[in-house]
């Protein structure tokens, strides 16, 4: 008989947590989503600390993902950090990805803004890491504790548009960057609130969001965070 691939990626439940989590909790995460996305604002595009801000934002959050973990090992699991349904997280989301792939070159063939160097090369191995704490931040702490409240539940389509805002509105004030990260989010809420896997979702966000600086948004990231400290 031939496997549902939707009951076969259905994700972690918080049952087989061993103990519930709290509204206050999930309102905490989402305070602390909220202010590192202000900090943003703030040490990037104000002090402009980008490399300090991203190397403090992921320490901080790595410590916060540990600290729960000693607390109860199953969060790991429940947030989406797993492994099991990895291929099958990919095949939800291999066609998207083409498309977009297609769209952004297209744009930037139309906008003559295409200028792939070897800088995409380093960031194809280390935006992944930085695009699965965003994932991790906006669609697992977002959507996901708004899916997840233990109180009057939210339509999943509302969930998905909020998070959608939210993350759009962190990439301001370029426009491309925001039409970009709200349709992603559109549709990774989609696959999120369906499948958990952060491990899948942030190396599409990393591959994408660095091609999409070089084919649409006419940016150079590496010479931005990494070559602008050898000058």
């Amino acid at each position: 008989m031939k496997p549902n691939l939707t009951k076969d990626l259905i994700e972690f439940s918080e049952t087989k947590l061993k103990r519930p989590i709290s509204n206050k909790i999930r309102l905490i995460e989402i305070l602390g989503v909220v202010l590192t996305a202000v900090g943003k604002f703030v040490f990037i595009d104000y002090l402009g600390w980008r490399l300090l801000y991203v190397i403090f934002a992921i320490a901080s959050w790595v410590f916060y993902i540990f600290f729960r973990y000693k607390k109860e090992k199953g969060v790991i699991r429940y947030w989406g950090f797993r492994t099991d349904n990895f291929k099958g997280a990919l095949k939800l989301m291999v066609p998207f990805g083409v498309i977009s792939i297609l769209l952004f070159l297209g744009i930037g063939y139309y906008q003559k803004t295409i200028n792939l160097t070897w800088h995409i090369l380093p960031l194809l191995i280390t935006y992944p890491i930085w695009g699965s704490v965003q994932q991790f931040l906006i669609i697992g702490l977002i959507a996901g504790n708004l899916n997840d409240l233990n109180s009057k539940k939210l339509k999943k389509g509302l969930i998905i548009v909020i998070t959608a805002i939210l993350f759009s509105v962190v990439h301001f004030p370029s426009v491309w960057l925001m039409i970009g990260t709200f349709i992603l989010a559109l549709f990774y809420g989609y696959v999120y609130l369906k499948v958990k896997n952060i491990y899948a979702m942030g190396v599409f966000h990393g591959w994408l969001g660095a091609l999409f600086y070089y084919t649409v948004v006419n940016r150079d990231p590496f010479q931005e965070i990494f070559l602008v400290l050898l000058n």
